[in-house]
């Protein structure tokens, strides 16, 4: 896997979210993979491949919404990530 993250995003991860890098690494790393990601549909969020999103836990018990492009070669690009909040965290863990 190559975590790819833009000095852009970063920056906004930072400075909106609160949200480090290391923090985005720990999700990965956390990730309960029997979730499997969802994946985005909306049609203002459209990318090809499709941007998907997962709920995991930093080592500190953070839980943070990772969004990410995954290409097949093993490129993964970050969009965003951010706190989850209890709906969506309801979302992603509801009926799996």
């Amino acid at each position: 896997m190559a975590l790819i993250i833009s000095p852009k995003i970063r920056q906004k991860l930072e400075q909106r979210h609160g949200v480090l890098e290391e923090e985005v690494i720990q999700c990965f790393a956390n990730w309960d993979t029997s979730f499997a990601p969802m994946m985005d549909n909306r049609e203002e969020h459209a990318t090809d491949p499709p941007t998907r999103w997962f709920v995991a836990e930093t080592d500190r018990g953070r839980m943070l919404k990772v969004i990410f492009v995954w290409y097949e070669d093993g490129r993964i690009y970050l969009k965003s990530a951010y706190e989850a909040n209890s709906a969506v965290q309801a979302l992603f863990f509801s009926d799996k």
